[in-house]
């Protein structure tokens, strides 16, 4: 067990390196075996986060995601409406100032039965 736990941070560690050297907009976390967003990535990718756009979390064991993530990645544009809309267990999800597309806020609202907190459009996050 202790190897394939090593083996799932070997693989993280080596994702996130290869966002932050390749400068990419997209952070793919896919398949890792992850119950929570490890709190070291933050650092990490302390230089890059304004870049990141897309994060691929798929195939995962998230429970929650922190008011950390959301403030952290808040340029995300892409959201997967119809993959949120099928998390049963999902009672809401804070995606204020992040710039949305039109179709997400429009198509969102019907298909979910979540509380999906969302700025106006346009609207800037405060200076930290």
């Amino acid at each position: 067990m202790l190897k394939k736990m090593g083996e799932a941070v070997a693989r993280v560690a080596r994702k996130v390196n290869e966002t932050v050297e390749s400068g990419s907009d997209t952070l793919d976390l896919a398949e890792c075996k992850l119950v929570s967003f490890p709190i070291g990535i933050y650092k990490v990718l302390r230089n890059v986060t304004d870049q990141i756009h897309l994060i691929t979390l798929a195939n995962n064991e998230l429970k929650s995601l922190t008011s950390k993530f959301m403030t952290t990645f808040c340029q995300l544009q892409d959201v997967p409406v119809e993959k949120l809309a099928a998390m049963p267990a999902l009672r809401s999800i804070n995606l204020r100032f992040n710039p949305l597309s039109a179709e997400v806020r429009v198509i969102a609202p019907p298909l979910i039965k979540f509380d999906m907190l969302m700025s106006p459009e346009g609207a800037r996050a405060p200076p930290p």
